[in-house]
Formats: structure tokens, sequence, C-alpha cells
């Protein structure tokens, strides 16, 4: 057994899992908000600026690189460091790359502001991940809400962004600056009275179990393609494909995105009352054909619910993968969070530019059909999870 440091509300007030965790899911919403602008800019980036299709999954490769490959670093120092700053920094710094970007004039300098502003996601997610667990629990439903948190933060960048980029253009992006700096600010002051009603205690919590987590890391992995994928070419395949406007493409993004927010609320509850696993299996299965469907559905306004269908499913496990790990990891918080939060999640787009390079030879309904295939490693490695330990109960000052 190991005993590691965490921090303990002195008292044990009967809050719902929404008082519990709305700070948490309100900084994580605005943090994704940032990842969630750079798809939804992409498609302004290509349009104005005739950047290829190669070019515009570079750009959103930028973001998942400053995002991926901190994450294993800045899991370990979150779990040896408490590092309250780390978290409202890193929402500042994702809010100042991706809203400086729109105004940079030339391409690298784009693809170096995004890969800023990846580099705050990437500072955002452990500690994030960390406090909010410590905050909600062994309940899945309430971890449901700080994971849905991000899929509303997709949601609403292009919600409000479409807007104003089709009305104001790409630079656009720069009135989206403030809410970070607001937020950092609002989140830094939540953990300091977080921090003056709290004791650490020592919590035996039993072993890591590093196997069942790299393949939860794979399951997650192929989730993460599809919604990175999906992400960046859903409004192109609706304009350029189905041949539907500029505003009905970002409708399709939003739809997805929104059906996202659905699926990880859903998981969470359906966790609650069947298991982790099985809902992980059923997310995984019901993906395939909500996939299909999509693609095959040659009316851009009836595809509009196979794009939420397809949010829904693809997003089920979200939140059960994001609790799965930290049980398999009970000793490392931090690590589990940014990996299942952050590296396995921006990992996905890494497989990007392949698509865009699928799009550019073939057109984008083959890099759809791509993505179709995809649940069924997902599928089979949901089926091989074993269970996670029994929450561990003992707890000495």
């Amino acid at each position: 057994m190991v005993n590691t440091p965490v921090e303990a509300a002195t008292t044990a007030p009967a809050e719902s899992a929404w008082q519990r965790m709305r700070y948490w899911m309100i900084a994580h919403a605005v943090d994704d908000f940032y990842q969630g602008l750079v798809p939804a800019s992409i498609p302004f980036f290509v349009l104005e600026r005739d950047y290829s299709y190669v070019q515009a999954a570079g750009l959103a490769l930028a973001a998942t690189l400053g995002s991926a490959l901190p994450q294993p670093i800045l899991g370990l120092l979150a779990d040896r460091r408490r590092m309250l700053w780390l978290a409202p920094a890193g929402v500042v710094t994702a809010g100042l790359g991706a809203g400086l970007a729109g105004l940079a004039p030339r391409y690298p300098l784009v693809w170096a502001l995004l890969l800023l502003s990846g580099i705050g996601v990437a500072a955002f997610h452990p500690a994030a991940g960390r406090d909010a667990r410590r905050d909600a629990g062994h309940s899945a439903m309430a971890m449901s809400f700080f994971a849905a948190g991000g899929s509303v933060g997709f949601f609403l960048a292009p919600a409000l962004a479409t807007p104003a980029l089709v009305s104001l253009g790409v630079g656009a992006t720069a009135l989206f600056i403030p809410p970070a700096v607001l937020m950092g600010f609002v989140l830094w002051r939540y953990q300091q009275r977080r921090t003056r009603n709290t004791v650490i205690q020592h919590r035996i919590d039993g072993h890591d179990r590093w196997v069942p987590f790299f393949l939860l890391t794979g399951v997650e992995l192929v989730r993460s393609v599809i919604y990175a994928g999906m992400n960046t070419f859903i409004a192109l395949y609706w304009i350029n494909h189905l041949g539907s406007s500029h505003a009905l493409g970002g409708a399709a993004l939003a739809a997805f995105l929104g059906g996202g927010v659905a699926g990880t609320l859903l998981g969470g509850r359906i966790a609650d009352r069947v298991g982790v696993l099985h809902t992980i299996r059923i997310g995984s299965v019901a993906a395939l054909p909500a996939l299909a469907a999509l693609r095959l559905i040659p009316n851009a306004e009836l595809g509009l619910l196979f794009a939420v269908l397809a949010g829904i499913t693809v997003n089920v496990p979200f939140a059960v993968l994001v609790k799965l790990g930290q049980d398999y990891l009970p000793t490392r918080p931090g690590t589990a969070a940014g990996v299942t939060l952050g590296l396995a999640v921006s990992a996905g787009g890494l497989f990007v530019p392949v698509l865009g390079v699928i799009a550019d030879k073939h057109g984008l309904a083959a890099a759809l059909t791509t993505l179709c295939a995809f649940p069924v490693a997902g599928i089979v490695l949901g089926f091989v999870l074993p269970q996670p330990a029994a929450p561990a109960g003992s707890v000495r000052n």
C-alpha cells in the first residue's frame, strides 16, 4: 500500500454533485473553449487565406502538440506538488494563444500561437483533474460534470465564434481573450479559498495498475482520433462535400459537439447505474452505426440529427475514462488526469494530418469514411479492460 498526500475538507457538508463541481466544470469549459476555437476557426483560415487541407490539419497539429507533449511531465509534477497556480495560468495561456492567432499575418506565427495555446491547455488538465477528483470523490456522475465542462467548451466555441468569424473575419478570435483572463483569476481565488478550508491527510489508496491503464489509454486514443477528426473536418465536409452554407457547416460542428456534452453527462449517469466498464462498451458499440449513418446521409439538414447522435455515442465513455484512469492509478491522480484528459485526448489530433492527406487526395468523404473504422478498435479494447479495484476507504490523519 502507498500513502499519498491528499487534500480533504475540514467539514463535510452535504453538497450535490453540481455544488461540488461547478467551479471545475466552468473552468474546464472555458479552458477547452480555446481547444474548440481552433477547429471552429480553421475553415476561415482556409477560406480567407487559401490554406490547403494539409496546412489546415497542420494548425490542428500545432494545438495538439502543445497540449499533448508536456502532459506526462506536468502530470508527475501535479502528483508531487500542489501547484495551485498551474490550472489558472493554463486557462489564461490557452486563451491568449488562440485569441491572438487570428490576428497573426503569416502561417508560421499562427502555428506558433496555436502551439502556445495548446501548452496552456496542457498546463490546466493534470492539476485540475487531480483537484476535481478530490471534490468529486468516487461519484462517476460528479466527475461527468467536470468532464462535460470540456465538452461544453468545445460546443460553445463554434456556436459563439462562427457568427463573429462570419461577420468580422478570422481576426475575431481576439474577441475571446477576456474570458480566459477572467476565469484564470476566478479559479485562482477559488483554489486559495479551497486551500484555507482543507487539511492535508494521508490516504491509503492501493497499488497502481499500469497495464489496465495503458489499455484504457488506447480506448481514449481511439475516441480522441474520432473526436479530433470530426472537429477539424465536419464543417468543411458539410460546406465542400454536401454543398451547404458556411453557417450550416458551423451548425454541423456545433451539433456534433452539443451531442458530446449530452453524451458525457449521460455516460456518468449510466456508469453510476450499470458500472464503468459497461458504459465504455455501450458507447464504443453505439458509435459505429452512428458514425456510418452520419457519413452516408446525403442531406445536410437531416445530417445534423446524425451529427448529434455521433457526438453522443462517441462521448458516452468520456467521463468514465477519466474516473477509471484514476481508479487504475490511485496514487497518481494528476498523472492519470493528464493522460486521459490531456495526452490521450490531444494525441488524437496527431492523426489529423493523415486525414488531411486523405482529404487532399481522395476528398473529404474518404477522410470521414476512414474515421468510421476506428470504433472497432475501441470495442476490442473495451472488452479486455479489467474491473477496477474497490475504492479505498482507509484514511488517517
